[in-house]
């Protein structure tokens, strides 16, 4: 069973709950940010939508955390499967933790509660990227044992404009 709650680095409780619907609330402004991070222009109903068609649709998996009972962060996985290894793999698409939250432990919470959590439920393994300057990021992942591929390219081809 995977273990919820922990100490941060500052010795504040954190929490993690597999958010649904009624997490809304929380998870909005936390989504908004990451997508305002990442240049894009803020959007809470936006956000709000396409939260609530991938919990409806039970296309992601969505973790938030709570330092001392406030929204901190979030974990978003989205299912895959390994053709190779004929097995589940979970997509790491999003991490993100509020200002006010970082360095305290939030984030490696996340990522601990999600490897757990897809170990738990049969998948082989957690795949994700970061940006080649991350290097906070990058020391985070290495530090819980992600190991960097180097053997691969990563292509995209953009279809529309998606801001």
């Amino acid at each position: 069973m995977i273990d919820d709650q922990s100490s941060g680095i500052s010795g504040r409780a954190v929490t993690i709950v597999e958010a649904g619907l009624d997490d809304l609330d929380a998870l909005v402004p936390l989504f908004d940010a990451y997508r305002v991070f990442y240049e894009r222009p803020s959007d809470p109903e936006r956000a709000r939508a396409f939260l609530t068609a991938r919990i409806e649709g039970g296309e992601s998996t969505l973790f938030l955390a709570r330092l001392d009972d406030e929204p901190a962060g979030f974990v978003q996985l989205y299912p895959s499967f390994s053709s190779v290894s004929t097995a589940r793999i979970w997509i790491l698409n999003d991490l993100y933790v509020a200002a006010f939250a970082r360095r305290s432990g939030v984030a490696r919470s996340l990522l601990r509660h999600a490897a757990a959590w897809a170990a738990e439920n049969g998948a082989i393994g957690l795949d994700l990227e970061t940006a080649i300057d991350n290097e906070p990021a990058k020391a985070l992942y290495e530090s819980l044992g992600w190991e960097r591929v180097t053997e691969y390219d990563r292509y995209e081809l953009d279809l529309v404009d998606s801001r």
